[in-house]
């Protein structure tokens, strides 16, 4: 069913395409403690506007341009031939629409005003559009020569009342209009062209609403893309390829006088790098916002905020991943990328591109608002344009571009989001038990993720009842959801009990998890005890049944298991309930949700039964978490003769290695060390290989890995870079264990 008002499918099935997607994306991770607090709301400030996206028409092409009016309408420009219903396939129920589409805020359908823009060879395109403050004329700008069978040069002005082109309005640009800017009287446009009404205009020009030239002059070197009029009027900002403006050099972006054109703000060579470009401007009341893209090495893709008051920088971002489109709606800035790498600005590292993101016009901090759309068709990088538009008492936004998913399910071409109502409910929380101390249950579970609201509200069920018997809250993101913890001390030894959470936004509730169950102990376990004393910084014991490995120390640093390994698999190799991981060999490692800094000593150690021929890597320190690392070392791998090699990066590859092979089939107990004393690495309690030679090793922030990693450029790399066969109780140091610390661990593997 459709709610009348806004469009919305009232299954929320918006918020489960969202699920579906970012599901494939998902790293765990996250910076919050399980501490009580104020119970969610719906959207976390400032973001007004839910991720779940509006049942709305589609194209068959690319939209490249956008205009929203103050009547409710959504003029929508491109490169395509027809729109379809939503839900339809490509290539049914079409009617035509050529490069032009006029659609109803607030239902997504389109609206009677239908035109045609072509040429009479090669492809025709619509790039830009802009209303009228009166909202009487949409201007249009792209490369095309008639507008429903009217003679045009590029350029042409439509009478909204009508929908027709107004005869009156005709002026010859010699090349592709990208960028267009409105005031009562004036029409600023930017491009390719270097001619205007015949008169020599370099990629900007300004024209009366009337149709003549105006001795405005910006003349740039390089295409003009964006322009945009500052709030009083009196200068335009105007984005491109560009060098020079006017002979001034200003790379990408510059501000000019509205009356004359002359440079009141230039940027000088760096400001935006020379690999970059503006691609899109958009102003509030007291700023102004540029979407950048680069090409090649030392590229600037984000975003820059600046002040009108003295045109100089607020802030810029410098995540990586073109930004093609920005927008602002009640102090967020929102904007349309391929963002895949933000771990600059200390948010996600390189991963599966992300393209809606929104942040504060004060501060570049993403904020929890997360959309998608995939890449889809041409360039390709998913969002090109972005409008907004109130109608029914709701505001939308609409976006425009490549695309031909939104949140998961196929929609090409456009989508809108509106303030509400907010449908869709959290991801049922991942939940696992330990029992390791006595006399208690540590209930952990891995933060759910909502892609609209960054702070959730938990309840915790205990033995099937129904009133909770704790609530607190966390925040999260979808690279960062960080493992939270309760601890269950109404509870005797000897005692079963089953445990479900359910996480809310305040508005929606997901489902309860599947019921856990533990024993409570009567004493405590001999060996994680010991691995907890030594001061095990990081310890899974991959107890869990999901993609969740619940860290059972106090740092809470829990890992995310990636592409399905097997869970629960028995026998483990320490005595007890305890079971282990199993991975395939191909594809399956699990990594830390937490970004650590290089450790200057450490001590690695884990379980491994294997009998591969191909080895892989253990366990190892790298740069990313949802592709193979670019920077990796601090690592244990196994050779295809089954030795085992500890390496570290310092100053080139330093390595050690066991004489002995360990694919035996067995478990074998490994953990690698490097202080003061060196490198050293031992297998079943023994030291098997050892340098004193090497204390240091490559300096980066990263994540640990377990299972597989790049192994590219390493000494006797095995066939395979990922590990085939169990792991077990995994655990990270922040010291060098000494030899009497491994051997009783070792020595604790049959009591439990």
């Amino acid at each position: 069913m459709m709610n009348g008002t806004t469009g919305r499918r009232r299954s929320g099935r918006g918020r489960l395409r969202a699920a579906a997607a970012a599901l494939c994306l998902l790293a765990g991770a996250l910076t919050a403690a399980a501490s009580g607090g104020s119970p969610a709301t719906a959207l976390t400030p400032p973001v007004s506007l839910t991720a779940d996206d509006l049942t709305t028409w589609q194209t068959n092409g690319i939209v490249w341009a956008m205009a929203g009016s103050d009547a409710g309408v959504v003029y929508t420009g491109g490169t395509f031939s027809t729109v379809r219903p939503p839900d339809a396939a490509a290539g049914t129920s079409e009617r035509p629409a050529v490069n032009f589409a006029a659609f109803d805020a607030a239902t997504g359908a389109p609206t009677g005003c239908s035109l045609s823009f072509t040429l009479s060879s090669g492809t025709a395109t619509v790039r830009a559009l802009a209303l009228s403050p009166d909202q009487k004329t949409l201007y249009v700008g792209g490369n095309f020569g008639s507008v429903s069978g009217v003679g045009v040069s590029n350029f042409a002005a439509i009478d909204t009342a009508t929908c027709t082109p107004r005869q009156n309005f005709k002026v010859a640009v010699s090349a592709t209009v990208r960028a267009l800017a409105v005031t009562a009287d004036t029409v600023y446009l930017g491009g390719d062209f270097n001619s205007v009404a015949g008169q020599t205009r370099n990629k900007f020009a300004a024209v009366t609403t009337g149709a003549a030239l105006k001795p405005w002059k910006a003349n740039t070197d390089e295409v003009g893309r964006a322009v945009e009029l500052t709030p009083d009027r009196k200068h335009v900002l105007i984005g491109g390829d560009f060098f020079k403006v006017n002979g001034t050099t200003s790379h990408a972006l510059a501000v000019v006088d509205a009356t004359t054109g002359a440079v009141a703000k230039s940027y000088p060579a760096g400001f935006i790098p020379n690999t970059s470009t503006v691609k899109d401007l958009t102003t509030d009341a007291t700023g102004f916002y540029t979407a950048n893209e680069g090409t090649g090495g030392g590229v600037f893709d984000g975003r820059i905020a600046l002040n009108l008051s003295n045109f100089e920088q607020r802030w810029r971002d410098t995540c990586l991943g073109a930004t093609q489109a920005v927008l602002v709606h009640n102090g967020v800035l929102y904007s349309g990328s391929h963002a895949h790498d933000c771990a600059t600005m200390g948010e996600f590292p390189n991963q599966p591109r992300k393209h809606l993101l929104a942040q504060s016009v004060d501060d570049p901090k993403l904020l929890p608002w997360f959309p998608d759309t995939n890449d889809g068709i041409g360039e390709p990088v998913g969002p090109r344009v972005m409008a907004q538009a109130d109608k029914g008492g709701h505001h939308y936004l609409w976006v425009g571009g490549e695309f031909t998913t939104v949140n998961g399910a196929a929609q090409q071409g456009l989508t809108r989001f509106a303030d509400g109502p907010d449908t869709g409910a959290p991801w049922v929380p991942n939940v696992s038990l330990s029992t390791v101390a006595p006399g208690k249950v540590e209930v952990n579970w891995q933060a759910s993720f909502d892609t609209d609201d960054g702070e959730l509200t938990y309840r915790i069920y205990r033995d099937g009842a129904s009133t909770p018997v704790h609530t607190t809250t966390g925040r999260s993101m979808f690279w960062d959801r960080p493992q939270l913890r309760w601890t269950d001390t109404d509870v005797a030894a000897g005692e079963t009990h089953s445990y479900r959470i359910s996480a809310s936004d305040g508005t929606n509730t997901s489902a309860k998890s599947t019921a856990v169950s533990a024993t409570v102990a009567s004493a405590a376990e001999k060996y994680p005890a010991k691995v907890l004393a030594d001061g095990a910084s990081l310890y899974w014991r991959y107890d869990d049944a999901s993609t969740f490995a619940g860290d059972t120390g106090a740092g809470r640093d829990s890992g995310f298991a990636r592409n399905s390994p097997a869970r629960r698999v028995t026998p483990a190799a320490v005595t007890g309930a305890s079971t282990a991981v199993g991975l395939n060999g191909s594809n399956q490692y699990v990594y830390s949700n937490k970004r650590h800094p290089q450790p200057a000593k450490f001590s690695v150690e884990t379980w491994i039964r294997t009998t591969t021929a191909k080895g892989g890597k253990i366990i190892g320190f790298g740069s990313l978490t949802m592709q193979n690392s670019t920077q990796y070392d601090k690592h244990v791998y196994m050779r295809d003769d089954g030795r085992l090699v500890f390496g570290v990066k310092s100053g080139s590859a330093r390595t050690i290695t066991t004489p002995a092979a360990y694919n035996n089939g067995a478990w074998h107990h490994v953990v690698a060390t490097q202080g003061s004393g060196g490198m050293a690495l031992y297998v079943d309690g023994k030291l098997r290989a050892s340098t004193a030679l090497y204390t240091g090793n490559e300096k980066y922030d990263g994540y640990w890995r377990v299972g597989g990693d790049n192994l590219n450029g390493w000494p006797s790399r095995p066939t395979s870079d990922f590990f085939a066969g169990q792991i077990d109780e995994t655990a990270v140091y922040p010291t060098a264990l000494s030899s009497s610390q491994v051997s009783a661990h070792y020595a604790l593997r049959t009591t439990g």
